[in-house]
């Protein structure tokens, strides 16, 4: 069972992650309703999805790609191209939606209830604020050529490269590592 993954800053971001690799192994994370049950709790989005359907599945991953492509083309640079406008059309459909509920119990403990709908509201509004927000212009994709996970750099320097460090920016150091130790044993004989 993949991990998800909530290294983004966005939660549209981290939902767009749960496709991988999109050059070369294109790994689908969400490949039952089940997964998609288990991405809403660990995104804390509600306490209990309830059961998931085929439908909600496909619903959900609809939603995916298209906030990918809109934050990947934003601003668009041909408003008229196809494909952009039904990310658009996509996203605003599902901004529409309403909103997972929130409530308290007299102890201060926070119930969060709904359904795919209420999922779905709450991860486009989150797409259409990164969209209409200067955040986007700190959003960057992984530095590690093979990953494609996108991320809002809010780090100091604004030098932030991999998507997270257990993802890829240790392997990459790693990797690093033992490439200049290789070439360091090749120069010393």
């Amino acid at each position: 069972m993949d991990e998800f993954v909530f290294v983004s800053g966005r939660l549209c971001l981290d939902l767009a992650g749960t496709k991988l690799w999109r050059r070369s192994l294109r790994t689908e994370l969400l490949t039952s309703p089940s997964d998609v049950s288990r991405w809403i709790r660990e995104a804390q989005l509600l306490d209990d999805p309830g059961p998931m359907d085929a439908r909600g599945l496909e619903r959900v991953r609809r939603l995916r790609e298209a906030i990918y492509t809109l934050v990947r083309s934003w601003p668009p640079g041909d408003p008229s191209d196809a494909e952009f406008r039904d990310a658009l059309a996509e996203v605003n459909d599902a901004a529409r939606l309403p909103l997972p509920r929130h409530q308290l119990d007299a102890s201060g403990r926070l119930t969060r209830t709904g359904g795919v709908d209420e999922v779905l509201g709450a991860v486009a509004r989150d797409a259409v604020d990164l969209l209409s927000s200067a955040q986007l212009a700190k959003t960057k994709e992984c530095a590690n050529p093979d990953c494609t996970r996108l991320f809002v750099d809010v780090s100091r320097s604004g030098a932030r490269r991999w998507c997270g460090m257990a993802e890829c920016g240790n392997k990459h150091k790693a990797a690093s590592y033992r490439k200049r130790k290789k070439q360091q044993a090749v120069m010393e004989t």
